[in-house]
């Protein structure tokens, strides 16, 4: 046995080897890259802390935030067909799905779930960009479509969180169908009375941006969010002009009238919570995690003590001096 390579080389590669660190400990800010570790960032909803960009967040975590106490119920969406089209470019579609499933791990790129907003009962839908892009295909059309039909059943508005970079190209015309689908799963809403509210996140693109997204009753948006059909290097390169400064830019949209609002990740739950209250006619919602006041004021029981009065010296005496003077016979 050679105790110096077996031994003391070893003792010398652990001292002097680098540690691994994680490489989920820090993210960096895509704006102004300052590194942000990850527990600050998830607390802060996925917003940077030094320049207030917006990053992208799992539909799960901004349920998580949305929903009262972050308890909810998914909605099961009917599946598609797998792989209609047998598309194949570098990969497989098949072989894509399973590794977007894999990162994520979600089946596909919209969640559909139910529960209490400040004690008011919706139905909300999210879209995840991190999954091939949040491309709209026969899933999310479905998932828009089983959200649509179970609001109407439950009289509940529906609130739809919009992160898309278009329709998905491995389905072909086939995910260009959801638009008049989703059109229809809308239509449906309106009928039946009931809201539809939109938030547009970063980034609403494509033939998202062209039917279901903007045909809400209320238009939000997370600030400086990209919202176009097409993007504005394509429309720069067809015209051939620059642009303005932040076109397209959900601030931008807000100036055109596009929008109704432009609202902070922080301050979006609370205005959701406002503007459904105020579609449904309902009053404003009771702050706080108690149920509101009752004005009915208490009675008092038998089993309640009576104070004493101090000026009495016994019950008999103090119920003796209540009673009216009568006369008393002869």
């Amino acid at each position: 046995m050679n105790w110096i390579s077996n031994y003391v080389r070893p003792k010398i590669n652990s001292l002097f080897s680098r540690r691994e660190v994680p490489e989920n400990l820090w993210t960096k800010c895509p704006e102004c890259g300052t590194m942000l570790f990850h527990r600050e960032l998830k607390d802060n909803l996925n917003v940077c802390s030094s320049c207030d960009h917006h990053m992208a967040i799992t539909p799960r975590e901004r349920f998580d935030d949305l929903f009262d106490g972050g308890i909810f119920t998914e909605v099961e969406v009917p599946e598609p067909v797998a792989d209609p089209l047998h598309f194949r470019d570098q990969k497989k579609y098949p072989d894509r799905m399973k590794a977007a499933q894999k990162k994520t791990g979600e089946t596909e790129a919209m969640l559909v779930a139910e529960g209490d907003m400040g004690r008011t009962p919706i139905v909300a839908a999210c879209q995840d960009f991190t999954f091939m892009g949040g491309s709209m295909g026969m899933y999310v059309g479905n998932a828009i479509i089983a959200a649509a039909q179970r609001a109407v059943e439950l009289k509940r508005p529906l609130i739809l969180f919009s992160a898309a970079g278009g329709a998905r190209m491995q389905e072909g015309i086939l995910s260009l169908m959801q638009m008049p689908r989703t059109t229809v799963a809308v239509e449906m809403l309106r009928e039946a009375g009931l809201p539809y509210i939109v938030v547009l996140t970063h980034p609403t693109t494509g033939g998202v941006t062209a039917s279901y997204a903007m045909l809400g009753d209320i238009h939000v948006a997370e600030p400086n969010a990209l919202i176009c059909f097409a993007g504005p290097r394509v429309i720069e390169q067809t015209i051939r002009e620059k642009l303005p400064e932040g076109f397209q830019r959900a601030e931008y949209l807000l100036d055109h009238g596009m929008l109704d609002r432009v609202t902070h990740r922080k301050a979006l739950r609370e205005e959701l919570i406002t503007i459904t209250r105020l579609m449904l006619g309902l009053p404003p919602a009771v702050k706080g995690d108690l149920p509101a006041p009752s004005d009915i004021s208490e009675e008092v029981t038998p089993e309640t003590p009576v104070e004493a009065n101090p000026e009495a010296e016994t019950p008999v005496d103090a119920a003796a001096a209540s009673e009216p003077e009568t006369d008393k016979p002869a």
